[in-house]
């Protein structure tokens, strides 16, 4: 899926800045173009992730055309970036994992500590930011 940009070209004292209108708040910069576009893809993708698990919609991307005409982009570059189709994909998929019994059952008992099941531990887990660093899903995102 592609999603236009808008870009603002970047001096030797300001960066390239970027947003994508389509997604409220999504937003990157870089010292360069490619860095710039490469962190509007990371940032249009953390905001869907951050939308999805939120229980939001996610827009359709509008034309180009049509984002070229808007008065609040004049003499603004444009471009598209894609995102890719599986990060608005939520089926349910079976996986086969490894674990030592005694992880498991300790992962068991926290789960029914939690009143959930180990599938649904192991996603609360995953999306509410454990094992990334702190970073947290809103990563490249402004709200």
């Amino acid at each position: 899926m592609r999603y236009p940009i808008a870009i603002e070209i970047g001096t030797e004292t300001a960066a390239y800045g970027v947003v994508v209108p389509d997604l409220p708040g999504c937003f990157s910069a870089g010292d360069t173009i490619d860095e710039a576009v490469t962190a509007a893809e990371e940032a249009a993708a953390a905001w869907i992730d951050a939308t999805l698990d939120a229980g939001g919609a996610v827009p359709s991307p509008t034309a180009l055309e049509v984002l070229r005409l808007r008065a609040d982009y004049t003499g603004w570059a444009f471009g598209v970036i894609t995102v890719d189709p599986a990060a608005l994909d939520s089926t349910v998929e079976r996986v086969n994992i490894s674990l030592p019994r005694r992880v498991l059952l300790r992962l068991d008992a926290q789960a029914r500590a939690a009143g959930e099941t180990r599938s649904g531990y192991i996603a609360s887990l995953a999306l509410e930011g454990h094992g990334d660093g702190g970073k947290g899903v809103n990563q490249g995102t402004r709200d």
